[in-house]
């Protein structure tokens, strides 16, 4: 009898275990202001990305894949909640913002609304240990804190940026230190974005020995200001020079990082269990860190699509062709649902989100496009994109429509020969907007001209190519 009930203890354990090993393990490699061109598997000849590219012929390469803001904080914001983040008033500005002072929440109170469920939220009801590395950019108070938000284990930094190598003196706030936990204060002992790599790795083996699925997140900082980079990085590039050459070594590092992750899940045994996920928050500000996103016009912080449209690679064997291209439009608001329902989970039984399961449309079992029409907002700035065409409106000019199919660049504004379809995208988005929350924070206006600035200064993207 004794025999019997071990045996049936036994197999009940070990199917628990086969259902656990059966749902696949989550990375989502995560950079931050990078140019939509500074990668070897987008044609660039300067950067060395080698892991990022071998990645791109492992698995499928998006040419058409979108942020839900052209900034850090709200970008961040849509995809951990897989909504437009304008639907909870998240709208202006990153968090904590000190700058508004005419709003009904200000500084620390800035976050992600407690009541938004994340995506670490999700997978954590289907049974997954989950865990985030790096920049957070969420809300800097204790109630937003990403333990407090879905994530098992955190080290990171709770502000938008930061220095790559250690503070020796204490930094103006205490956003900007790495935080171990919920208030463990630790800096990092090497480069920050090869230390976030390392942290993973730790995580992702203990997980695995445990063999419970993981969802890892790494929201580096690389490569947001500061412009930091290693003498060793640095020495790959002895062609270039000024902040060109800082931004080649800190995309290597990039690659070395997302490599290190990479050869783990490999030497584990677990790579073929594991879906990967590489994009980035938002097109890069060539001002700031000579960051090229041609053959896309514009930068971060507007709505041309150098600011909006962003690099993007998945790889899941098995499930994933190898080496293919997905041309249609997607969202990064699409992870949630796309790994909530990877996981085993109900999506149509989540209620709303404006992201999609990608997985039907990326395999060819649903032939039609996962999203028609996706929207942007900021202030009195407004996007639409209805199939091929794409209207901005200003507050400071007329509105630009453009046939993105025909016009990647946006030199071409068509908007004076459709004055009906103007008419009819204008009113759609209106439409859109009376959906959504007021912001919960504004900026001064004052800013918004520094982000039109910017949009006329850097439309040209070929002015800046190596």
């Amino acid at each position: 009898m004794m025999k019997s009930i071990t045996i049936f203890i036994f197999c009940c354990l070990t199917s628990v275990f086969a259902y656990s090993q059966d749902k696949p393990n989550i990375v989502l490699l995560f950079s931050d202001d990078a140019g939509y061109a500074d990668f070897g598997f987008h044609g660039s000849k300067t950067m060395k990305t080698p892991n990022l590219d071998k990645l791109a012929k492992q698995g499928v390469k998006f040419t058409q894949a979108y942020v839900s803001d052209p900034t850090c904080g709200p970008s961040r914001a849509g995809l951990i909640t897989g909504r437009y983040q304008q639907r909870f008033g998240f709208e202006e500005n990153n968090v904590p913002g000190f700058m508004s002072k005419v709003s009904a929440a200000d500084g620390w109170d800035m976050g992600v609304p407690t009541e938004e469920v994340t995506l670490a939220d999700y997978l954590k009801k289907q049974g997954y240990a989950t865990a985030f590395y790096g920049k957070w950019h969420l809300g800097g108070a204790d109630k937003f804190h990403p333990t407090k938000r879905g994530f098992d284990e955190f080290y990171g930094f709770r502000g938008g940026a930061r220095s790559y190598f250690p503070y020796s003196d204490l930094p103006p706030s205490k956003m900007d230190l790495m935080e171990k936990g919920f208030g463990n204060y630790q800096e990092p002992a090497k480069y920050l974005t090869d230390a976030l790599a390392t942290e993973a790795v730790d995580f992702i083996k203990r997980k695995h020995k445990e063999k419970q699925p993981f969802f890892a997140m790494l929201s580096f900082n690389a490569v947001h200001t500061p412009m930091d980079a290693t003498p060793e990085d640095l020495a790959k590039f002895p062609n270039l020079t000024g902040k060109r050459k800082i931004v080649a070594a800190m995309t290597l590092a990039l690659d070395r990082a997302c490599g290190k992750i990479i050869d783990q899940l490999k030497k584990l045994g677990i790579e073929d269990n594991t879906i990967i996920v590489f994009t980035n928050d938002n097109g890069g500000p060539t001002d700031k860190n000579a960051s090229v996103n041609y053959p896309l016009s514009g930068t971060k912080s507007n709505h041309l699509e150098g600011g909006i449209r962003v690099p993007f690679l998945m790889k899941w064997p098995g499930k994933l062709k190898a080496n293919t291209t997905y041309t249609n439009p997607i969202s990064t608001m699409d992870l949630l649902p796309t790994f909530y329902a990877a996981a085993g989970g109900d999506v149509s039984a989540i209620q709303n989100i404006d992201g999609v399961n990608l997985t039907p449309f990326i395999t060819g079992i649903d032939n039609a496009k996962p999203h028609e029409t996706l929207f942007w907002k900021k202030d009195a700035r407004g996007v639409i994109r209805k199939g091929d065409f794409k209207l901005i409106r200003f507050p400071d000019r007329p509105a630009e429509l453009y046939n993105i199919a025909e016009d990647i660049s946006e030199s071409n504004n068509i908007a004076d020969a459709h004055p009906e379809l103007v008419k009819s995208l204008f009113k759609e988005l209106f439409e859109w907007e009376l959906t959504l929350e007021r912001p919960r924070w504004m900026l001064k206006k004052e800013f918004e001209k520094v982000d039109i600035d910017r949009m006329d200064a850097y439309r040209d993207q070929s002015k800046f190519l190596d």
